[in-house]
């Protein structure tokens, strides 16, 4: 796994103009895509994820759904994406044959525990101020570095990163980005993000 991971927003991606925005930032480069959705019910969900799935697939893009660990069974989606307060990995790991990334904020431990109980990928942050998550804690890109001492999965940072800041993020298979991407531009936005991030 590696390359620019785009998270949907429900300000930023309305569901309106989403498979619209989705397609010029595959365009762009993406190559994983995240619906995060804190508001539907999984019933009211389940349709769009199938149609972001399809789109998704076809152009070799991974989708990722946050935090719904019942609906990504369901559906047979390919990937979840968990934070601290969405289960217990183990038992999601035990229903949930597909690839699962945990969120690991500042903590090594909680990604070496993490990486023991079958995720996947990890990921830290925030990096940057993000705007998305204002009251995030903020994590020192050197994180990045130790990381890679004892983590043999893919690492993925996230928070606050745009094309003025991803340089200091290329020790990551993955630069997790909303605002950044979804902002103006989203087919420019992809390029600038991974011509920065990879210069």
């Amino acid at each position: 796994m590696c390359g620019l991971y785009g998270i949907s927003d429900a300000v930023l991606t309305p569901y309106d103009r989403i498979f619209e925005m989705l397609e010029r930032a595959i365009m762009g480069g993406l190559k994983i895509f995240q619906l995060r959705d804190k508001i539907h019910s999984d019933t009211d969900l389940a349709p769009l994820c199938v149609k972001l799935m399809q789109v998704c697939a076809s152009h070799g893009v991974l989708f990722v759904l946050n935090d719904r660990a019942r609906l990504a069974q369901e559906l047979q989606a390919p990937a979840l994406h968990i934070g601290s307060a969405d289960g217990i990995l183990s038992d999601i790991r035990k229903d949930f044959k597909g690839i699962i990334g945990v969120s690991c904020y500042d903590s090594l431990s909680l990604a070496q525990e993490a990486q023991d109980k079958g995720a996947d990928y990890v990921a830290f942050g925030a990096f940057f101020p993000s705007s998305t998550k204002p009251n995030a804690k903020r994590v020192a890109p050197e994180i990045l570095l130790r990381a890679k001492e004892t983590i043999q999965i893919p690492i993925c940072a996230i928070g606050g990163i745009t094309s003025l800041n991803a340089h200091q993020l290329k020790s990551t298979q993955m630069i997790a980005v909303i605002g950044g991407l979804w902002r103006g531009d989203v087919l420019e936005n992809a390029r600038e993000l991974q011509k920065c991030w990879q210069a």
